[in-house]
């Protein structure tokens, strides 16, 4: 099939072989970069849509391709917000109203200080794991 290069063993002149299944295996799938503040997919990978779901920081995310099972793993990290004297957020799948299938994950940006959703600046999460 012309333009698709199949190996098993991939070697670098100077670094010797890797295995192309660590490669594979060990690379994000998906991932996706958004503002929250102004709503909308600054840059992606795998990632079709996302959705502001209307609360504060409480945004679905629609991969392109979907994984085999729901049980990927995901890492996420949203910007501080507050000026001079910043609330650190984190990404927490959303409890309320979760969504987690094989194409979609519903998340929430907490501030933990306020116990409140934010729409931080910059929301970011990647996702790892088997595709379908």
């Amino acid at each position: 099939m012309a333009g698709k290069i199949i190996a098993d063993t991939l070697e670098h002149s100077t670094a010797g072989s890797l295995d192309t299944q660590y490669v594979v295996n060990g690379s994000a799938k998906a991932w996706v970069y958004l503002n929250g503040v102004t709503f909308g997919i600054q840059d992606s990978f795998n990632t079709s849509s996302a959705t502001d779901n209307g609360s504060a920081g409480d945004y679905t995310t629609t991969r392109t391709n979907a994984f085999v099972n729901d049980d990927y793993a995901t890492a996420g990290m949203p910007s501080a917000t507050g000026g001079g004297n910043p609330h650190y957020n984190v990404i927490v799948e959303n409890q309320d109203n979760r969504l987690r299938s094989t194409t979609q994950l519903r998340t929430w940006i907490l501030n933990p200080v306020l116990v409140t959703g934010v729409d931080a600046p910059d929301y970011s999460v990647m996702f790892t794991g088997d595709l379908a």
